[in-house]
């Protein structure tokens, strides 16, 4: 069986913590379980205090059998941070927000730049999503097209640079698609209309739940925002996106990402976010899956309960 755990970002302390409450032991420097397996949802780096030592944690538990992690954004932004065009030159200095994002991590790795380069040789070994059969991870949405065009397309056991400068750039249908895996999808809005968050803000797009179809809903009830609040006013069927809804019979998804208010989130029977808002909260989650069909709230654990 698995424990899905959430968005990490280099909260080490918490983690140990974590994997400690469900049972969990330290053996030759690595965490194990007799009968389970970890299954990290991506984003281990960048905000948190201990980010070095969380990654070394995660890749020891994956390299030794003992968890798997899958690829978040921000692993992404890392990975293309040291990125290069075919002339040699870096894309972080056309794209600068793959450093802004990473900017603590690499604060950390100052003195193991070397270290660092190989974690990210390891990191390109991830996959973006896991499917088990009866459950399916990945980071941000879960789109059977958008997956099957990743699986034709990210075929070597690795990212390839020529698959990574595809991304890079973010110029053709793969990358969109790929973005959208482990970034969500956003609702955009046309030019001449314009949302306002409670406090008065303007938005030309927001985070929407990619596992519905948006239509005859309001702004408010299609939006997977953390950060505002949208109005409650039904969207123009003019500027709908056409979206096809995750099937309540489809196999339940694990993800994280959203940071969302509430952390612990059954969204649906068949869809959680994990994503416990750790930087926030100073609590990481997991969900101890039991072969159930259907999600149930009793199997959440926070790093700071004892079971």
């Amino acid at each position: 069986m698995y424990d899905i755990i959430g968005d990490v970002h280099g909260h080490a302390d918490e983690l140990k913590s974590l994997l400690k409450n469900m049972g969990y032991r330290l053996v030759d420097d690595c965490y194990s379980h007799p009968t389970r397996k970890a299954v990290f949802v991506g984003d281990f780096i960048n905000r948190g205090p201990k980010i070095r030592e969380t990654i070394i944690l995660i890749r020891k538990m994956v390299e030794q059998g003992s968890a798997f992690a899958i690829l978040g954004n921000h692993e992404m932004y890392a990975v293309l941070y040291y990125l290069r065009d075919i002339e040699g030159k870096y894309y972080k200095k056309r794209i600068p927000k793959y450093q802004l994002q990473i900017n603590q991590t690499l604060d950390e790795f100052v003195l193991h730049k070397e270290e660092f380069k190989s974690h990210l040789k390891w990191m390109r070994t991830l996959p973006m999503f896991l499917d088990f059969g009866d459950i399916r991870v990945v980071h941000a949405c879960w789109d059977d097209e958008n997956i099957k065009l990743i699986k034709n397309t990210v075929t070597e056991p690795k990212l390839t640079k020529t698959v990574l400068r595809e991304i890079a750039l973010n110029g053709t249908k793969f990358s969109e698609k790929f973005w959208e895996t482990c970034k969500g999808i956003d609702f955009q809005l046309p030019r001449d209309l314009l949302v306002f968050d409670d406090e008065g803000r303007p938005h030309r797009s927001f985070r929407m739940k990619w596992w519905e179809s948006p239509a005859g809903k309001t702004f408010k009830e299609v939006s997977l925002e953390s950060r505002f609040d949208l109005p409650a006013y039904t969207i123009p069927k003019e500027i709908i996106p056409i979206r096809k809804a995750y099937s309540p019979n489809d196999p339940i998804v694990f993800f994280g990402h959203y940071c969302l208010k509430e952390c612990c989130n059954i969204l649906a029977e068949n869809l959680c976010c994990v994503d416990s808002c750790v930087t926030r909260t100073g609590k990481l989650l997991a969900y101890r899956w039991e072969g159930e069909k259907k999600l149930e709230k009793s199997n959440f654990i926070f790093s700071d309960e004892v079971i």
